[in-house]
């Protein structure tokens, strides 16, 4: 199946359908730092586009004649981390993507944002727009660990095919999580060479120090080090700040499920906020994957 990602970012996504192997032909963005580094890792053409003009995006993705659009639109607006106003602009992009995908006609798309997109209505809009358009919709809440990356991070997840009922692939993403959430020890055996670290808190009531034996917390767009003047929280799970550091910008990568010799180029800001925004690579596979066997399974119906 021939993909097209759209909100490429750098590339999880990309990166998680081509090992799951499907042929990823192009990839859309207009954040140049991000594509510069998209171009470091894919020999496919991506595209600087503003994916706000949908007709402009609609005909240039048409040329690509892809089977499935897959992309993540800007998050900030809907995020736990933000000021949570869907109406500041970039909530609008979701509803571009909506608009995209039913402009295009593609038989499959995939979405993918943060969990909290569920409240707001700029989701309600896009659902009806890829409704109006005939796809029937399966969204889910998938929790990064159970999806083979050493993370807890819960992301919404919609998939979309044409002409199929509501709710047509949740049995086959329930079937295919995990029994256990994956430990950063689990995913990197002992070459991390530490035990624990030290993870900035956004509120000083909460620990900041996390065992490499359980999931690592979701990798933010920002990494600071650890305060001098860091007292220990109840919860943490150590008596003593001996040795305990922040995760380097390459182990926050690779928990992201990013490949090491994965090329990030640019500013220390722009690498540590791509690497934040980022589709999980291994979770990106684990989607492609269920829409693989979802399509096996209805070939032999």
């Amino acid at each position: 199946m021939r993909v097209v990602d759209i909100f490429c970012g750098c590339g999880g996504l990309s990166l998680g359908f081509e090992k799951a192997g499907f042929d990823v032909v192009a990839g859309f963005d207009n954040w140049k730092a991000a594509i510069s580094v998209y171009r470091q890792n894919f020999s496919h053409d991506v595209c600087d586009i503003d994916l706000a003009d949908v007709d402009t995006a609609v005909g240039t993705i048409k040329l690509y004649a892809p089977d499935i659009i897959i992309g993540g639109p800007p998050c900030q607006d809907f995020s736990s981390a933000g000021k949570r106003n869907e109406n500041n602009g970039r909530g609008n992009l979701t509803v571009s993507f909506a608009e995209i995908v039913a402009a295009s006609g593609t038989e499959w798309f995939v979405m993918e944002n943060v969990a909290r997109i569920t409240k707001t209505a700029k989701l309600q809009e896009a659902k009806r727009i890829l409704h109006a358009a005939g796809y029937g919709l399966t969204q889910m809440i998938l929790d990064a660990s159970y999806c083979s990356v050493p993370q807890r991070r819960k992301r919404f997840v919609m998939i979309g095919k044409l002409h199929t009922p509501d709710n047509f692939m949740y049995d086959v993403l329930q079937g295919r999580l995990s029994d256990h959430a994956m430990s950063v020890d689990e995913y990197f055996g002992d070459t991390l060479g530490i035990s624990h670290y030290y993870r900035h808190p956004r509120s000083y009531a909460r620990r900041g120090i996390f065992s490499t034996s359980e999931p690592s917390p979701t990798i933010r767009g920002v990494n600071r080090p650890m305060p001098k003047g860091y007292e220990l929280h109840p919860n943490d799970p150590v008596s003593s700040l001996d040795g305990i550091r922040s995760l380097t910008t390459e182990e926050r990568g690779m928990i992201q499920t990013f490949p090491p010799d994965f090329i990030f180029c640019g500013t220390k800001t722009n690498i540590e906020q791509m690497i934040g925004n980022a589709v999980p690579v291994n979770m990106g596979k684990f989607i492609a994957e269920a829409i693989k066997e979802y399509n096996d399974i209805n070939q032999k119906i």
